[in-house]
This record gives C-alpha cells, structure tokens and sequence, in this order.
C-alpha cells in the first residue's frame, strides 16, 4: 500500500488512555529496529538500494535461481519483476506482457500448466473497499536464463463468493498447486482458488479458514508442511492440513520493527523467513523458524541404501541372518517330507 493510501488509513483511530491510537497504521521505523531484530536472532538478509525499488510489496524465492528472491513495486507502477541478488542489487528486470499494473499487492512461486517452476503477481488491492467486481492474478514462466527481459503473461480474473474485498496476501501450496489469498482488515478470511485455475471467465474463490486481522502478506513453506501470514505487527505460523488448507497455529511470530512491512517468504531451504518492507533502502531481514517448523532432515545415504542390512558396512546383520537360516530350513524339511510321501 502506498504511503499516500496509508496517509488516508491512518485518519481510523480509536482513543486509547486518553491518546488517539491508530490500529490499522504500520508501526514506524525507530532506532531500535536492528537491536530488536537481534534480540530475536534476526539479521539483515539484504537491503534493497535501488532507485526504482520504493514500495516493494512482495517477496518470493526463485526456484531455479539459488540466492535470487523476486520482488516487485506496490500501485501506479509497471509491470515488473525484480530479481534480487543475495546482496540486494537487481540482477534482472522481468516485464510482463499484457499485464497491467493497478494494485500489486503479492507474489508467489507456483507451477505453470506443464508443470516448469512460474511466478505468480497478484493485483488484488481494493484499498476502497469493494470497488473493483474482480481482480487479477498474472503468472509467467520462471526464466532459465535470469536476463532482463520482457515475458508473456497468462492472466486469471479473481472473484469472491461472498463480493469483493481488499486483499494483500496471495500463497501458493508447492504440493497442490492451488491458489490461497487472505483477505485484509479486521475479521480476516483465507479463500481457496479451484484446483486449476482457467483464462476464461472468472475463477471464483471460496472462504475455508480465518485470518489474522490486517494480513498483509503470506507464504506457503516450500515442502509444503507449514504456511505463514504476516500483519504489520508479527506473524502466524500454520501447520497446513491433508486438505492442503492453513490448518492449527504453530506460533506466533515476532516481526522487526519496519516502515510498512508488506513481505514476507520462506527462505529456499525452509529454515528462515525474510521479512520486507515498502519504502527507499528497505533491509529484508532473516528469521529464523522454530525447530518444528524446519523442514525433516534428509535421511542419510546409507541408511537409506542399507534398509535392512548394517549400515557401516552392508552385510545382512545377526537377526537377519537367524531369520534367513531359518526360513532355509524350514523350506529343506518341507521339499523333503513332500518327496517321502510322493515315494510312498
């Protein structure tokens, strides 16, 4: 959301103790916002500093790219996509054909219909409440080659059961494909797209869970076993169900103090969130995610290939040996009483 926008918001207030209290503004920049991040064992991921990054209002980790997230710019921009490097600097610029650019407001990392890693926009910001009839969602193909240059855009037209509503959180589950965006303001809801979303007429999406109030960003983990939504204020860690949904809350997250804090992913490996924020020279912090919350370590190569046999050195091991013994003899006296009676 822009700065502008915010100016409006920020006219609700309520009085608290005698002083007027804005409940919906982002909690300012201070001083204290690097000490606060390190008490938690937050650091700085990366900062952005260029001039045509000022209101980055989404973040999503490259697929193909190692160390490259994406970002791109909130309203009354273009349609672009910035590749971040692992120092912050763009080391790409993506155009999107054919798409416009009135509210971005999220980003993702999805699949496209064959199946090859994509990157979904979502232009889903309504900041008057109701205004638009749908909203947009663009996806391109994440690029092999990672060059500036300008891609074809597939567009998918959002609408919801209940009518419209402002929105700023799209994710996407990595296991099903399928498209989540959680509505903003107080009395949140997570709505769930259809399996497959279709270019033609309007993909209608359908309310499945509560949200945090004020949500303004979200992720799927990229095994798919957790999912986060954050607010201006902290952030909700999810198990995800069978179903594929946001399921039970895993915890309540601390955020550092930020600008307008509007982004939030998972770091590639799962272990990590980074955090980001609207705003000229934003730092992208790094969080790092409960234990539970961290993907399964890998089972190692030996155990795996020494599935019933001693791991250190791949020979069938005492119990095993007892057992195939047995079943020897077992077999032997059987052929051999079969052929007593066969003589008789």
């Amino acid at each position: 959301m822009s700065a502008r926008r915010t100016a409006v918001r920020a006219g609700t207030a309520i009085a608290l103790a005698g002083a007027p209290v804005c409940l919906l503004c982002p909690t300012p920049a201070s001083a204290g916002t690097a000490a606060a991040g390190t008490a938690r064992g937050d650091t700085v991921a990366f900062t952005i500093r260029d001039e045509r990054i000022t209101e980055s209002s989404g973040l999503a980790a490259s697929a193909l790219h190692p160390g490259v997230v994406y970002t791109h710019n909130d309203s009354g921009g273009v349609p672009k996509v910035y590749a971040l490097g692992p120092d912050g600097r763009v080391v790409a610029v993506l155009t999107l054909a054919g798409a416009g650019a009135r509210d971005w407001e999220a980003m993702a990392i999805g699949k496209d219909g064959r199946g090859r890693p994509a990157i979904f926009v979502a232009d889903i910001g309504d900041n008057l409440g109701g205004a638009w009839p749908y909203v947009t969602v663009y996806r391109i193909t994440e690029p092999t080659r990672l060059v500036s240059r300008t891609l074809p855009a597939t567009r998918f037209r959002i609408k919801y059961e209940d009518g419209p509503r402002n929105a700023e959180t799209m994710m996407i589950n990595p296991r099903t494909n399928r498209l989540y965006i959680v509505s903003k303001l107080f009395g949140g809801k997570i709505y769930e797209a259809p399996a497959r979303l279709r270019t033609g007429g309007f993909n209608v999406l359908r309310k499945v869970g509560d949200a945090p109030a004020i949500a303004t960003d979200g992720a799927f983990a990229p095994d798919g076993r957790t999912c986060v939504i954050r607010t201006y204020f902290g952030a909700r860690l999810y198990s995800v169900g069978a179903d594929g949904r946001p399921g039970k809350t895993i915890e309540s997250l601390g955020v550092p103090a930020q600008k307008q804090g509007e982004s939030v992913t998972y770091t590639a490996d799962g272990r990590s969130l980074l955090v980001g924020s609207e705003g000229r020279n934003q730092p992208v912090y790094r969080l790092p995610l409960p234990e539970r919350a961290r993907p399964a370590p890998a089972p190692s190569p030996g155990k795996a290939a020494g599935a019933g046999k001693d791991a250190t050195d791949g020979r069938l091991d005492s119990a095993d040996t007892r057992m195939a013994l047995f079943l020897a003899l077992g077999i032997t006296a059987a052929v051999g009483y079969g052929l007593v009676r066969r003589r008789r």
